[in-house]
């Protein structure tokens, strides 16, 4: 399975200020996120962001927020059991790319959804985390057994660019090597 950037939504989940600090891997996520969100933004792959009950979780910190549409809003765990992001869905969509809190809760739920939905998915692991490692390692299990496939935020920025001659791939390259 190929990621074509025409057909891709980054779907960002519930990377909300609280989060990030009981989290240890927090911080790590977000910079790894930034770097997605980023090339998503050169490479003119459509985005979603999804904020957790954020009067209680805070919301996506600023340095994030500024490369994404405004955020939906949502209560239930997985993003496929709000309303407003299924209606956000694109007619052509392929492949959701997915990077955010915690592994074993939303991205879980919300990736085995949009595999029900018949939806590739992706799963940037280097750009998701739990509080505990034992409940992210075995999401990714089972996620990747559930059809999800593991992706790297380096390995998917240059299979969006396709080509070291593709006209942006000198800026992809230095946000990969920053």
């Amino acid at each position: 399975m190929r990621i074509a950037p025409a057909t891709a939504l980054l779907l960002v989940v519930d990377i909300q200020e609280r989060l990030i600090t009981a989290i240890g891997e927090g911080p790590r996520v977000v910079n790894r996120a930034v770097r997605v969100a980023t090339a998503a933004g050169i490479l003119g792959v459509r985005a979603a962001v999804t904020e957790q009950y954020p009067r209680g979780l805070g919301t996506t910190p600023p340095e994030l927020a500024g490369l994404l549409p405004p955020p939906i809003s949502k209560m239930t765990f997985s993003s496929c059991g709000n309303a407003e992001f299924l209606a956000a869905l694109p007619a052509d969509l392929a492949t959701v790319v997915l990077v955010g809190f915690e592994t074993h809760v939303c991205i879980a739920q919300t990736a085995l959804d949009l595999l029900a939905r018949g939806l590739d998915v992706c799963i940037v692991v280097d750009a998701v985390a739990s509080r505990h490692a034992v409940d992210h390692e075995t999401a990714l299990r089972r996620l990747e057994g559930a059809g999800a496939v593991p992706v790297t935020s380096e390995a998917l920025i240059f299979e969006w660019c396709g080509t070291a001659e593709h006209p942006r791939f000198q800026e992809l390259r230095r946000l990969v090597l920053s």
